[in-house]
């Protein structure tokens, strides 16, 4: 492929690519200085859309230090100095590093020995080694700019003269407790510990231990300990708790008069059977018009939750509410979250409501914004709903036929535009009173789920458009957005390399082709032995979702403008979207881009930390389900393949483990990156993704939360 042709695919996928392409021209001319419109030009970004994303891209490598602006919208190149980058370190098991470098978009691998004490989240400078092999670029760290402050967890081993702290992850090192500073652990328990000093020469970090989680297997202890690898809380401070419980359930009359009244309409939610937190409903009805009144209606959480209030400040430094296996740590107190602002059943609450007009064909007329009072008739579970979806019989039978009608109107236009269907089956871990897993089943969203959640889209897309869409008589507004790049071309490529042998193939010549493509490749493989494996490896070819106040769409939905506005009693950024949007129907002035900005990262940030505490205790829970079926077999599907092993998910529940490389001993295999599979060397026997196997259980460690499996059985090539 010519350089004009790449050039041109990395401006029409995504932004990524543009960044490395606008830091190739900040090479070719370090002294030049540049605004958005001529690296346009000379990128060939001729549309609206092109230009939006190159200053948007523009605006972030000025926020990563890789240029620097001169004066408002020019940039030149950042000086760097005798080849050197900056990031935030990456540490494995090993105790090697690495760190993404943004300039040059490529990820920088330092040794071990060369990591002068930096450790995981650590902001470093790295000096550049010149490349030993294509694709290959190692470092060295020069400075610490900034430790994370992160605490770590593990266990504690006290002998008679020392103390340690095995830590559980992401650690080279054990740390160094004094005696005077185990706060009364006792040995073999969890705990938190910080690090306080390292001394040059030293092997370990010097640390003190902050708090006792407890015993080393207990329920309690392990999901905590879960939280803090993480850096999620896992307790509320009292003083909080305090204020929140001064909140009162009641109404004064004098607020309600101030809003709209949709008490006597018809309105109901659908949440899972365990839920307590009830953020949305949905009321309907009939208009004189024909049209149906459809109502879209969210907690006022920021009625009750003020900002510069010490329940604002721990919401904002939560985030979002953490979901792991057995519990719900909540963004807000319980007695917000699941009282004074859940929309229970036969209670008046407050609520910012989005309201539309649709006709029988679900195209929105009109919509309106703004605060309300309601009154929930009826509390339905997703299954007593999808029984009135199936049956059509029951209560408010003619309310949620309607809706669902509608929703799957709107659904089948949303995916005409280009939005993705990833309809995965989820694994859910049933547990007892003690914790203690002791069954998994699989949850499939069902029309009820998807009734529910096309209209929180619709309300998120049209909350987004009313602030962010140009328009002549208004300036543009500071938003959050919840924005979702396109796809990386290569990881496009080869994604479509590997489906290929499975007999399918996707069309990437553009982002509408690849979504309606990605479409049929789904469909297709719904029910085939592969769909596992190709439905998690097309989302890993997918970018991330996050927050932002430069809005370059969404790629997966189809979506232009979209936000999150609909569940503010476990998100953050929810909180934010109503405040603004609060602030912009009252015509109030723009707030600080950068500011929000700020706020945006960390929302991201904290929900990318929550995410993976879910998976890890899914993941513990998933080794405890199998720890007492060593020696038992089963058959799986390879779903990862690695230079050091192969993982296997077993087809009956889902549970993952992996089979180390030194388990198969009838051969030497080599790793095939490119093909996902390792190789025999003398044998040509291969073991690729997607391929059938029965394993054994060989060993399941609690502690690092791993299955080791050796495979009794395969269909290899």
């Amino acid at each position: 492929m010519s350089k004009e042709k790449k050039l041109e695919k990395a401006l029409n996928f995504n932004k990524a690519g543009l960044k490395t392409s606008i830091m190739a021209l900040f090479y070719e001319e370090p002294s030049f200085i540049y605004n958005y419109k001529q690296l346009s030009r000379k990128l060939g970004a001729k549309s609206s859309t092109a230009q939006l994303l190159v200053n948007v891209a523009l605006q972030e490598l000025r926020d990563n230090l890789a240029l620097e602006e001169v004066t408002k919208g020019r940039y030149r190149l950042k000086s760097k100095g005798g080849g050197t980058t900056t990031g935030i370190m990456e540490l494995d098991y090993r105790g090697d590093g690495q760190l993404f470098c943004e300039e040059l978009n490529v990820t920088v691998r330092i040794q071990s020995s060369n990591m002068n004490h930096a450790l995981d989240g650590d902001r470093v400078k790295v000096r550049l080694f010149a490349k030993r092999k294509k694709g290959d670029t190692e470092g060295e760290v020069v400075e610490i700019l900034e430790r994370s402050g992160k605490t770590l967890v593990g266990t504690l081993d006290i002998s008679r003269y020392s103390a340690f702290l095995i830590p559980s992850k992401r650690m080279p090192y054990d740390l160094y407790i004094p005696q005077d500073k185990l706060k009364g652990a006792k040995n073999g328990q969890k705990v938190v510990a910080r690090i306080v000093d390292w001394p040059e020469k030293a092997r370990n970090p010097v640390a003190e231990i902050i708090d006792v989680l407890g015993d080393s297997g207990a329920n309690n202890t392990e999901m905590h300990a879960i939280l803090a690898e993480f850096g999620l809380p896992y307790k509320y401070p009292e003083k909080v708790d305090e204020a929140a419980n001064r909140i009162p359930m009641t109404i004064p009359a004098e607020e309600i008069a101030r809003r709209k009244d949709f008490r006597k309409v018809p309105t109901f939610t659908i949440d899972p059977v365990d839920a307590k937190d009830f953020d949305d409903a949905l009321s309907v009805r009939k208009l004189d018009n024909g049209h149906w009144e459809v109502g879209v209606h969210i907690a006022d959480v920021t009625h009750y939750v003020r900002m510069n209030s010490i329940i604002e400040e721990e919401a904002y430094q939560r985030a979002t509410s953490v979901y792991l296996v057995d519990r719900v740590v909540p963004m807000l107190p319980e007695r917000l979250s699941n009282g004074v602002c859940s929309l229970r059943p036969q209670e008046e609450k407050l609520c910012y409501s989005a309201v539309f007009q649709l006709d029988e064909s679900a195209k929105v007329h009109k919509e309106w914004f703004g605060r309300t009072v309601i009154f929930s008739d009826r509390r339905f579970t997703y299954e007593e709903a999808q029984e009135v979806i199936e049956t059509g019989k029951g209560d408010m039978q003619e309310e949620i036929l309607t809706l669902d009608r509608l929703a799957k109107q709107l659904r089948e236009a949303r995916y005409k535009e280009g939005s993705i269907d990833f309809d995965r089956v989820e694994v859910k871990i049933q547990c007892d009173p003690d914790g203690k897993p002791v069954s998994v089943y699989f949850k499939e969203a069902k029309d009820s789920n998807k009734l529910i959640e096309e209209f929180m889209l619709l309300a998120n897309k049209k909350v987004a458009e009313l602030i962010g869409k140009p328009a002549a008589h208004k300036k543009e507004k500071t938003f959050v957005y919840r924005i979702h790049d396109k796809p990386d071309p290569e990881k496009l490529e080869k994604f479509d390399h590997f489906i290929r042998r499975f007999g399918y193939g996707i069309t990437t010549h553009s982002p509408a082709a690849v979504s309606a493509s990605m479409n049929q490749l789904i469909a297709h493989v719904n029910g085939k032995k592969e769909q596992n494996v190709i439905e998690t490896l097309a989302i890993r070819t997918m970018a991330k979702a996050e927050y932002s106040t430069r809005n370059i769409g969404h790629y997966g939905l189809g979506f232009e403008y979209y936000t999150h506005f609909t569940s503010p009693i476990r998100r953050y950024p929810d909180m934010m979207v109503h405040r603004l949007l609060d602030r912009y129907l009252e015509g109030g002035s723009s707030v600080p881009a950068n500011k929000y900005e700020e706020m945006c990262k960390h929302s991201s940030d904290m929900e990318n930390r929550a995410a993976n505490a879910e998976r890890a205790s899914i993941k513990y829970k998933q080794v405890e389900f199998m720890s007492d079926k060593i020696g038992q077999q089963f058959k799986g599907v390879i779903s990862g393949v690695t230079e050091w092993g192969i993982y296997v998910e077993l087809e009956e529940n889902k549970c993952e483990g992996m089979v180390p490389l030194h388990e198969l001993t009838d051969d030497y295999y080599q790793f095939d990156e490119k093909n996902y599979c390792i190789t025999g060397r003398r044998t040509k026997k291969s073991y690729q993704l997607g391929g059938e196997v029965h394993v054994e259980i060989l060993r399941a460690n609690l502690e690092k939360k791993q299955l080791d499996f050796r495979i009794v059985d395969s269909m290899t090539k």
